[in-house]
């Protein structure tokens, strides 16, 4: 086990990497595309679309990573005041659902990536992209996702990590 939370764990660290190349390239591209539009006079025809898939690219690539470190939007009140085998049970119910969510969401975007591959999708654009391309973020993020949904769950079930990540010092006490 120590292994797949190892391995997990390097996987997520390296969606975080890649998604922020991936930002640090799309605003490179835009940096061109603006000296190319408005200094040079000249026709952008990728720049745009090149970006917008960068960005999802990095959106989907970069969920794992942000899981991992626990910086998803929650709202940590009510794990917060309760304590035990309640708090212990409210996290499996979130993660359960979440991986449940995340897995329909893997399962149903490898088939509208399996229709752009074997359909030999484009976009409709100059640039034409073959649309497999960005629709294999979609599984491929959603899936890496899952990982580590299985991960933190374990991480909590084995007695590593405390439920939401909230230990006796962070609680609030009553007076």
């Amino acid at each position: 086990m120590d292994a797949f939370l190892r391995v997990v764990r390097g996987l997520s660290l390296l969606c975080g990497i890649l998604a922020a190349g991936m930002i640090a390239v799309s605003i490179f591209v835009v940096c061109h595309m603006v000296v190319m539009r408005y200094v040079l006079n000249a026709s952008t025809i990728w720049q745009t679309e090149f970006v917008v898939y960068m960005m999802l690219a990095a959106t989907m690539i970069g969920m794992p990573y942000v899981q991992m470190l626990r910086g998803h939007v929650n709202v940590d009140l009510l794990p917060i005041y309760l304590r035990g085998v309640p708090r212990q049970v409210l996290y499996l119910v979130a993660q359960g659902a979440s991986l449940v969510i995340c897995a329909i969401i893997a399962w149903h975007s490898s088939h509208l990536w399996w229709d752009a591959w074997s359909g030999d999708w484009h976009s409709d654009t100059v640039w034409g992209v073959p649309l497999w391309l960005p629709y294999a973020v979609l599984p491929l993020g959603f899936g890496l996702m899952c990982l580590q949904f299985v991960a933190d769950l374990l991480m909590v079930l084995t007695g590593r990590e405390k439920p939401f990540g909230i230990n006796e010092a962070d609680e609030i006490r009553k007076v």
